[in-house]
């Protein structure tokens, strides 16, 4: 066990030394936006009473990657299959840069491969809760329409 502030834990994902999911990854670009644990407990006492809201990503398959879409993205379904009962499978033949170039409301993670993950958020949360930082393990800039 080892403690690292969030921005550390990235750049130990980064280097390969450490490995997180991709939730764990997109909550660890959140609380990059604060300083310390008071600032944190600040932010979270604030917001605890506005509420929250259910999440399931919906993972489309492209040419060179895979993206968790989450809700409000535009890519996002109406009705999303929060069971797994209906074996909804997005894909597309289309490669990641091309899909960034034509979307312009992005709530995503990118995924290239295990230690290769990108979250691309320009939504206004609900309920108060706060966007992560944008932060890439690669080098594309897709941040052109961002």
């Amino acid at each position: 066990f080892q403690w690292s502030s969030p921005p550390e834990a990235i750049e130990r994902f980064k280097s390969q030394e450490i490995w997180f999911p991709p939730p764990q990854f997109y909550e660890l670009c959140r609380l990059c936006n604060f300083s310390s644990l008071g600032e944190l407990q600040k932010f979270s006492s604030a917001r605890a009473l506005e509420g929250c809201e259910r999440w399931m990503p919906v993972m489309l398959s492209a040419a060179d990657a895979f993206i968790q879409l989450l809700p409000g993205d535009e890519l996002y379904p109406e009705d999303p299959d929060y069971t797994g009962e209906k074996k909804i499978i997005m894909s597309t033949d289309k490669k990641v840069e091309d899909l960034m170039k034509e979307g312009g409301i992005f709530h995503r993670i990118v995924i290239k491969d295990i230690n290769n993950l990108a979250v691309y958020v320009n939504i206004q949360a609900k309920y108060k809760h706060i966007n992560p930082l944008m932060i890439k393990c690669d080098n594309s800039d897709y941040n052109s329409r961002l």
